[in-house]
């Protein structure tokens, strides 16, 4: 397999990814983005899933890639909801989300505008001309954004850490850039005057209003370049204000439910989850990094969310399946779960969604 062709089926984001995979973080390589105590999860050097699965290896990557299974995906798929044009704020009990694309959501509640994940460039790749390419339009273009109060990054990968967008909105907005251990010197190497706020699983940020953000742990990993394997934290993000409770999930393997069940148990439930619905085939390949529909009903339930929407599905083609299988497989769990299809709805680019 040539590595032009490497780079089109980058599922995990990146030719950076890739080789990641192959080389592995190499024991003589120190970390240059956090030097910080061991934990339960970091060694001094890397991080990891406590009890869980490491990443898959170069071998099993081509294996999949060599498989000759992956889906067309059509160059086009238009939304059928126009582009959002959100308000200034909304009111401080209410909450309202417009899903951007892929992982990417603008979430407006008590007084704050926040973005998960922003990512308005037309490829998830370190490359312009190579690497996944968007087949639909972003839900809100750059300039119809509001002001950006804070931006929440779960992790290195570049369909969720995109620097030219971040490069934008310091420029733009200067937001606080709330990211996990190590992921904050990256984003500030690529962009010295970006306002980052780092924590670790277990941290918490208060901002304006009262507005708690809650650092979680769920099961991934990051890599962006050659030798920064697992050298920067992944999380969910728990937003809490005085009025709501929202939980959001960049990228995760279901790990037995354990990631969900501590959410649930450490915040007492939900009032809506925004959880990854795609990129999860083949199952041998993607099942300990991304959960399928099915996993994803069962940690709408183990978290005890009253909603949920999905997403990572649609925008990027980065695995095997087809663009709208992931919206169908999702009804097909919620009706076999008896939960209502309303209940958690597979967002599109400038849906929105209020509480």
């Amino acid at each position: 397999m040539t590595r032009r062709k490497l780079l089109k089926y980058a599922g995990i984001g990146s030719l950076a990814a890739i080789a990641a995979g192959f080389l592995g973080t190499r024991p003589h390589v120190k970390n240059p983005f956090y030097d910080g105590p061991a934990s339960d999860h970091f060694d001094g050097r890397v991080f990891f899933n406590p009890g869980g699965t490491p990443p898959g290896s170069f071998r099993n990557l081509l294996r999949w890639q060599m498989s000759g299974n992956r889906s067309k995906w059509p160059a086009r798929v238009d939304s059928p909801h126009p582009a959002d044009i959100p308000p200034a704020e909304v009111a401080k009990k209410s909450a309202r989300i417009t899903h951007v694309g892929h992982a990417t959501f603008l979430i407006q509640t008590n007084g704050l505008n926040l973005l998960t994940d922003p990512v308005w460039s037309q490829r998830a790749s370190p490359l312009s001309f190579a690497g996944p390419k968007r087949v639909n339009a972003p839900g809100i273009g750059f300039d119809a954004l509001p002001r950006i109060d804070a931006v929440l990054l779960t992790h290195s990968h570049y369909d969720h850490m995109d620097m030219a967008t971040l490069k934008r909105l310091v420029a733009g907005h200067n937001p606080q850039i709330i990211t996990p251990l190590g992921n904050d010197a990256m984003v500030r190497k690529a962009i010295p005057d970006a306002q980052t706020v780092t924590g670790d699983w277990g941290s918490r940020v208060t901002l304006a209003g009262d507005t708690i953000i809650h650092f979680d742990p769920c099961h991934h990993w990051g890599a962006r370049g050659l030798r920064d394997r697992r050298m920067t934290l992944w999380c969910a993000f728990t937003i809490e204000t005085p009025h709501l409770k929202l939980h959001h999930v960049g990228d995760t393997g279901f790990h037995d439910g354990i990631n969900f069940r501590a959410a649930a148990e450490k915040h007492g439930g939900f009032d809506l989850a925004i959880l990854p619905i795609g990129a999860y085939e083949p199952r041998w390949f993607m099942k300990f990094q991304h959960i399928n529909p099915p996993e994803a009903v069962e940690g709408m339930q183990l978290l005890k969310a009253k909603r949920a929407i999905g997403h990572h599905w649609g925008t990027f083609q980065l695995t095997d399946e087809p663009v709208d299988e992931p919206k169908e497989k999702l009804a097909e769990a919620l009706a076999q779960a008896g939960i209502a299809p309303e209940a958690f709805e597979a967002a599109h680019p400038g849906q929105v969604f209020t509480l």
